[in-house]
């Protein structure tokens, strides 16, 4: 089985750059895999039980659920058992879909910070999912302007609230401009595919056309990070996922990431998760017992 995080693309209809579904039934099992993708998704479940895992950060919800999902964040497709009245919502959208010169408006200044926050992950509380629960299920009925104003609307309030938990907050965050997307998502697609094996900056650097000293430290003014940093990051969030779903000991797991000393691993693990491999899965056993 392919546990890796794929890329998904997601089409919008013609004529929208806004996707907003509703699912009144459970979600098939081969829709829920260990997905990422460019577009923002914001997930409104208003009676049901589930589990999610994004990120790092793996927990259960038992009634309902308001979470943002950031840009390029890799998460599980949601398997929720919906009661007979539930239903999820679902909202996906590209973070400059109104383009750049609107997102620099001052009045889209709280807008830009919420997807920026939403970049690790974003678990909104009762009291703000009761205002904005609602609003998030009536957007499939709008269309064209009135879809785009209605969304607008749910994102200020979520903007303004601090009835919210930030689910990764050491996550990694691409910092990126405009001119530098296309390089990213290249170095991000290449990770992604390889991050299993060891990674040379010749390699790496060939990708982009780069010297090994000017891609470090492009890399470096981009990212905040080194290159070793975030796929160390990268294999550990793989790491959080098999520790969770599968019954391989530790050690196999270690190697299955691309870590190839366990002492490492464990060091690296503990600096990005903020406790051991072994503590993280007695704590996800314990929690779904």
């Amino acid at each position: 089985m392919n546990t890796k995080p794929t890329l998904k693309k997601i089409t919008p209809t013609f004529g929208s750059s806004i996707i907003a579904v509703q699912k009144t039934k459970k979600r098939k099992r081969s829709e829920a895999f260990w997905h990422f993708h460019p577009e923002v998704e914001m997930v409104y479940v208003n009676k049901g039980k589930g589990r999610r895992h994004i990120g790092n950060h793996l927990s259960y919800f038992n009634n309902s659920q308001l979470i943002l999902i950031g840009s390029n964040l890799p998460h599980n497709g949601f398997t929720d058992r919906l009661t007979s009245k539930g239903k999820e919502t679902l909202v996906q959208f590209h973070p400059q879909f109104l383009g750049e010169s609107l997102n620099a408006l001052p009045e889209m200044k709280n807008i830009v910070q919420l997807l920026e926050r939403a970049k690790n992950g974003i678990l909104y509380k009762q009291e703000i999912k009761k205002v904005v629960g609602p609003k998030i299920e009536r957007l499939p009925k709008y269309e064209g302007i009135k879809r785009v104003t209605k969304l607008l609307e749910i994102l200020e309030l979520l903007a303004l609230t601090d009835d919210y938990t930030v689910l990764n907050e050491n996550g990694y965050v691409f910092e990126t401009q405009p001119q530098d997307t296309d390089k990213i998502d290249k170095i991000y697609k290449y990770v992604n595919k390889n991050f299993q094996n060891h990674i040379t900056l010749d390699q790496i650097s060939d990708e982009v056309s780069m010297t090994v000293p000017a891609f470090c430290r492009y890399f470096k003014k981009v990212t905040s990070k080194t290159f070793t940093q975030f796929v160390n990051e990268y294999r550990v969030f793989y790491a959080t996922k098999l520790l969770t779903e599968s019954q391989s000991s530790i050690t196999d797991i270690c190697f299955e990431c691309g870590f190839n000393n366990f002492s490492h691993f464990n060091k690296v693990f503990n600096e990005v998760v903020g406790k051991s491999a072994s503590k993280y899965r007695n704590e996800i056993k314990s929690m779904v017992h």
